[in-house]
């Protein structure tokens, strides 16, 4: 693989290091968002501050065409607390950028300077620096604070590097790439009591478990078989000790799904699975369903155009399409309902053991930092080519 700005590398490295010291949770980027406003003003962008609080989006105009393309990088981290002993570590303590957000912005600032200098396109640039993507939902919110009103695009772009793809490869797919993610709490209420005289109690146990139990049956039984989806309960809370029977017994569910009408169904048969199992054990259980993130859905045309371009960059045996989508989340959803475009992965394995994305002793990997920055320019200089 050939790139043409590998010597910004150190450059690269610095700023990638420096982020990933100061990892900061979703809706709380303050020192990331000041940092990142210094950079882009100091290359002669446009900033505009404030969108989801901080959020950032930093516009280049050249030429005459009235063409715009977003692109976008996440910059929260996590809280995990870091485990790499790196010398660059987090001095956040219970932050860590355990999922390449700093590598992400430190790409799109290497080529935010590319494009500067370059110019070498026709129409709008808008670099969208998005807050908040790993709980809250910031594109949710940069998008109903006006983002795309203010800030006009053609088609939008995001990419997320991934340890689990060959260093340099690119995978995509037209279509759900991501998942739709949704969160149950039920709460079994019962009647506790004395474990040695069970007949005077109305055990949330025994109801909860075969709730939990009832739940497994939704996928198997009431969703089409080619139709993904996943039903989680990771969360079963109920009583203090083995001699009491408790009052109620908590129930947390995570639901996965790409189709909204198997969302609908999904939603249906929990709600009614928990409701009427714990009436067959005369109980009753409250049931709070939370939609989260919409499942991330990709664009025929432009899913079309970052397969084409990066087949030229990279080498078509570096470029495929995933046979499924991956059933994780991902809130650039909100921008993809709103706007034309293609979310994909860009692999950074260094080794088959590699750390996992959000473990505490992962790393993002420093080598794929101006391939990153290189293929975001040429994506945007391609996009907005000049007549």
């Amino acid at each position: 693989m050939t790139y043409p700005f590998a010597n910004i590398m150190p450059d690269l490295v610095a700023t990638r290091h420096f982020l990933h010291q100061i990892p900061e949770i979703g809706l709380s980027e303050f020192k990331t968002s000041d940092y990142i406003a210094g950079q882009l003003t100091a290359m002669g962008y446009e900033v505009t501050r404030g969108l989801a609080g901080t959020g950032i989006v930093a516009t280049l105009r050249n030429g005459t065409s009235q063409r715009s393309i977003g692109i976008r990088a996440d910059i929260d981290a996590l809280p995990i607390q870091e485990e790499t002993g790196l010398d660059y570590a987090s001095q956040h303590p219970g932050a860590m950028h355990a999922c390449g957000h700093d590598g992400h912005t430190t790409m799109l600032l290497g080529a935010a300077k590319m494009l500067a200098e370059r110019r070498n396109f026709d129409g709008t640039i808008n670099l969208i620096f998005q807050p908040a993507e790993e709980n809250f939902g910031g594109a949710r919110i940069m998008v109903e604070e006006g983002l795309f009103e203010r800030f006009p695009c053609d088609a939008v772009f995001g990419l997320h590097n991934d340890p689990g793809i060959p260093f340099g490869h690119f995978a995509l797919r037209e279509g759900p790439i991501m998942a739709a993610v949704d969160e149950c709490r039920i709460r079994v209420q019962g009647k506790g009591g004395h474990g040695a005289e069970p007949q005077e109690t109305a055990d949330p146990v025994v109801a909860g478990a075969s709730i939990v139990m009832a739940l497994q049956s939704i996928v198997s039984r009431n969703i089409h078989p080619l139709e993904p989806a996943v039903v989680t309960v990771g969360v079963f809370r109920a009583g203090t000790a083995s001699n009491i029977i408790p009052d109620h017994a908590d129930i947390v569910v995570g639901i996965r799904s790409y189709d909204p009408a198997t969302r609908d169904e999904l939603q249906r048969r929990i709600t009614l699975i928990a409701e009427r199992q714990a009436e067959s054990y005369g109980m009753t259980a409250s049931v709070n369903y939370e939609r989260s993130y919409s499942a991330t859905v990709n664009h025929k045309a432009e899913t079309d155009f970052v397969r084409d371009l990066a087949k030229r960059f990279a080498g078509e045996d570096k470029v495929y399409d995933l046979a499924r989508p991956f059933m994780g989340s991902e809130d650039f959803a909100y921008m993809l309902e709103k706007r034309p475009g293609s979310y994909f992965f860009l692999g950074t394995r260094r080794t088959e053991n590699d750390p996992s994305l959000h473990h505490p002793r992962y790393d993002f990997n420093d080598d794929i930092l101006p391939i990153g920055a290189s293929f975001w320019v040429e994506l945007a200089e391609a996009y907005l080519a000049r007549p």
